[in-house]
């Protein structure tokens, strides 16, 4: 992990209690909402999202402009999902009602139902880092004990899971392709916006069929399966890392899990911009009212004041081969090299 000068106190666990108040009357520094900066990061969004589509469509069949546009395209849409998210916090716009017909203006476009969305996304913030809560993380994560004391196909069916070239590419259309059309929190959350929403993802997929026939339905499964990987690539990312943190209440403690349990990926500016600054996701957890456009501001001016751990693009990458929280060193640890006498016994 890098860090900044040790000049600066370290934001450690034990730190972190004493400190709490301090960094929290910080971060309220950074949570005014401004109409304007929302207003242009969600219109230049859209912009450039139906920009890359259309000049992508134009392009075609030269592969070699098809292709970027694509990337470019499926960047805009994962910015678009992250918009849509911080509407779902009531952090985008100044008031809810703007926040809500915003959220439920990008549905379709990130063939995510806005309600289902913000349902799963505040309980996943209500529970971050408890361990007896893991259904609410969007990417499961067994501890060492339960995969010793699992049996064959319980290990088999985890190391797939698991594995990022299947994690990621699948993972990605099954969640937004397959799963997002019925929920399972659908019937009880919003079953008329989610079936609104799905009526709504048919005509935009019918309309691209009408303008541009099968070259426009490639060209859009091209940047929903694009979109879906950086999506499940950054979930992943923004809490399994070697140094994250759950734990068990009692002993469970949200600052910690919002700040220790959430990474803050330093991938640089033109990343950062592409995700409207969801990577410093550890600042999102802590206040989840601070706006898109203010938190990469707000955790490089945090950054003057603490040594604050961030992830680069090699950490990142390598905690793709993290598998199992280990209870005992409280931390995240690749699969055992060596069978234990309990999967031995089991099998």
């Amino acid at each position: 992990m890098h860090a900044a000068s040790s000049a600066r106190p370290e934001i450690t666990p034990h730190y972190r209690a004493e400190a709490e108040r301090e960094i929290r009357a910080f971060t309220r520094g950074w949570t005014a909402r401004d109409d304007r900066l929302a207003a242009l990061s969600y219109g230049a969004t859209f912009a450039v999202y139906f920009l890359t589509l259309w000049l992508a469509l134009q392009a075609w069949p030269a592969w070699w402009l098809v292709v970027p546009l694509v990337v470019l395209n499926a960047l805009a849409g994962v910015r678009l999902y992250v918009l849509q998210h911080d509407c779902g916090h009531g952090s985008l716009f100044s008031t809810r009602r703007r926040n809500d017909l915003a959220g439920h203006g990008l549905s379709v476009f990130t063939l995510t139902p806005y309600r289902v969305m913000q349902s799963n996304h505040n309980d996943h913030h209500s529970h971050l880092g408890n361990l007896d809560e893991r259904h609410t993380t969007e990417i499961y994560t067994m501890t060492l004990r339960e995969w010793e004391q699992a049996g064959l196909w319980t290990r088999l069916w985890y190391r797939l899971y698991r594995n990022p070239l299947i994690l990621i590419p699948i993972g990605g259309m099954f969640t937004y392709v397959l799963a997002y059309r019925w929920p399972k929190n659908a019937g009880r959350v919003d079953p008329k916006g989610v079936i609104l929403h799905n009526l709504g993802l048919a005509a935009w997929v019918a309309l691209i069929w009408w303008a541009a026939g099968v070259p426009g339905l490639v060209i859009y499964a091209g940047t929903v399966f694009v979109a879906g990987c950086v999506g499940v690539f950054l979930v992943y990312l923004q809490h399994n890392f070697e140094d994250t943190w759950w734990d068990r209440k009692p002993d469970l403690n949200p600052a910690r899990a919002a700040l220790q349990g959430s990474s803050a990926l330093d991938l640089g500016w033109w990343f950062d911009l592409a995700v409207a600054n969801i990577t410093y996701h550890d600042i999102h957890h802590f206040n989840a009212n601070i706006p898109s456009y203010r938190l990469r501001a707000c955790h490089r001016a945090l950054r003057e004041k603490y040594e604050v751990q961030t992830i680069g693009w090699a950490e990142a990458f390598r905690s793709f081969t993290l598998k199992l929280w280990d209870e005992d060193q409280g931390r995240l640890v690749p699969f055992p090299r060596q069978p234990s006498r309990v999967a031995v016994a089991s099998a």
